[in-house]
């Protein structure tokens, strides 16, 4: 039973009504002149740089459905739809988003069936996108671009991109961002059905993009109200059933930024970073700077008990992403990519995204986080690994044990700033395996599907989406998670592009 009681639900619906205006007033208020990339410039960059098709704006509002043939053989027992979501219009009358995270989402199904591939793409028909399609101009304010002469927003909805990534819950398709509410989409054709109230009184909090599925099937996730001037941390329990177990709220001593979290088999993990606004006008990230110089403060919460948090300070890390976590001998171990260079954390890809190829990108480091549930210590230690973002495992490994990692990066010599390869890390053995797709090709995050019928840890392939830049396609493949690098048993491509992405899910049949 949620323990989100009446006066914190008014605190959140009288944030809510005035949470952008908090944070991006200046924006809202006055319009003013625009800080963004210019879609000529880009598009100059683009006939010199083939690879930056990768962050090229989408002119349509769907793609396909296209069916081609698969390359080699898939594996019995592999089959469904990879589902992907990531920021695909950028561009509208010439005026371009400076800021990777700022693009309405697209979503895209990648289905398997009988030898073939067919794949179709949608446009997320959240009200900005609609409302801005019609207008023909970007109208509401964005993460990290100021947008000129920009229209006030009832709620966070208003402003929603949908842009990150995909759930799947009880055979429902959601498309989810940081600071907004899941929108539902038809899992066949894509369409859109419109945001998710989990609960009336909850509507328009937001449900963040990095859900967690627990062994029972059930979904974790968290809002930041952070993000929209306050602070504390809605904490999601969502069935398998797709019906809401829960909400409670969770006090912060800090606002901190997140973008998503761990979990063990008892407890959830938040690391907030540390971060200030900066005086004057902006957008979100234009105006945001983390503070090094102070601690990360991370809360280890019982699932049990959403509201109590167990808090811990650690040296200072930029986070986006976590791999896995465990508990062992009295502790918590979790492991994060970790940007080095705080200010690319800021805007990643943000010259690629301006058409300009020197771009720093693609040097993330492992690092595990050791929390002492005995002696109330946290710890940094090194893995040894770097190069790489996106980091997934199989969630049926054993909850006091370090899971193997799947992640992109980059193998040999590559014509772009981004990945090129993928491999799989057993960091504890210092084991790596690795498969280098090729100098022009750019390789996205690839999803883990577990073998049916096995319940071996790291038995099952990994599937994951690619840009060819040098043969203008996209495709996909199929690779044996255990032996990666023998590369793909099966692979497909499309006749098209389409833009990079950032997260996806693999719905099985």
């Amino acid at each position: 039973m949620s323990t989100l009681g009446n006066s914190r639900r008014r605190f959140l619906r009288n944030l809510l009504s005035g949470a952008t205006v908090i944070a991006l007033a200046p924006t809202l208020l006055h319009g003013q002149d625009a800080s963004a990339g210019d879609a000529a410039e880009f598009a100059r960059g683009l006939r010199e740089h083939p690879w930056m098709a990768g962050w090229k704006s989408a002119t349509a509002e769907s793609l396909g459905p296209t069916t081609v043939q698969i390359e080699g053989r898939l594996p019995e027992g592999f089959a469904g739809t990879l589902y992907r979501n990531g920021p695909a219009w950028t561009e509208r009358a010439g005026f371009r988003y400076e800021h990777w995270f700022d693009g309405d989402g697209m979503v895209h199904g990648w289905r398997f069936d009988r030898g073939q591939l067919t794949h179709r793409g949608r446009m997320v028909a959240t009200p900005k996108f609609t409302r801005e399609q019609k207008a023909g101009r970007f109208l509401y304010p964005a993460a990290g671009t100021r947008i000129p002469d920009s229209q006030p927003v009832r709620n966070n909805d208003d402003a929603n991109a949908a842009n990150t990534s995909v759930m799947t819950l009880n055979g429902r398709l959601f498309a989810l961002c940081e600071a907004g509410s899941a929108f539902e989409l038809d899992p066949d054709q894509l369409t859109t059905l419109g945001p998710v109230t989990w609960r009336p009184d909850l509507a328009s909090i937001p449900f963040s993009a990095h859900p967690l599925i627990d062994r029972d099937g059930s979904a974790w996730n968290f809002g930041a109200v952070s993000l929209m001037g306050g602070s504390g941390l809605v904490i999601w329990h969502v069935g398998a059933d797709g019906k809401l177990v829960s909400a409670d709220m969770l006090d912060t001593p800090i606002r901190g930024y997140l973008h998503s979290f761990a979990m063990t088999d008892k407890h959830l993990v938040f690391a907030l970073i540390p971060f200030r606004y900066l005086e004057g006008e902006g957008a979100f990230f234009e105006r945001l700077r983390f503070q090094p110089e102070q601690s990360l403060r991370v809360a280890v919460v019982p699932k049990d008990a959403p509201t109590q948090a167990r808090w811990f300070e650690a040296e200072f890390a930029a986070i986006y992403h976590f791999g896995d976590a465990y508990e062992r001998n009295g502790e918590i171990v979790m492991r994060a990519v970790q940007h080095i260079d705080i200010e690319e954390a800021r805007s990643p890809m943000q010259a690629a995204m301006k058409g300009h190829a020197e771009v720093e990108g693609g040097k993330g480091k492992l690092r595990e986080l050791h929390l002492g549930l005995r002696d109330g210590k946290a710890r940094w230690q090194d893995t040894g690994v770097g190069g790489i973002e996106f980091p997934l495992f199989d969630p049926r490994t054993r909850g006091d044990r370090a899971a193997r990692l799947y992640a992109p990066t980059n193998e040999g010599a590559h014509t772009a700033p981004y990945f090129n390869a993928v491999a799989s890390y057993d960091v504890e053995r210092g084991r790596r395996r690795v498969h280098n797709y090729g100098e022009s090709v750019l390789a996205e995050e690839h999803v883990f599907v577990p073998r049916p019928g096995s319940a071996r840890a790291g038995d099952g392939w990994l599937v994951g989406t690619l840009l060819d830049s040098a043969r203008g396609r996209s495709g996909i493949a199929v690779l044996d998670a255990q032996r990666v690098e023998d590369g793909p048993l099966a692979q497909a491509w499309l006749p098209y592009t389409v833009p990079l992405g950032f997260h996806g899910h693999f719905a099985s049949r």
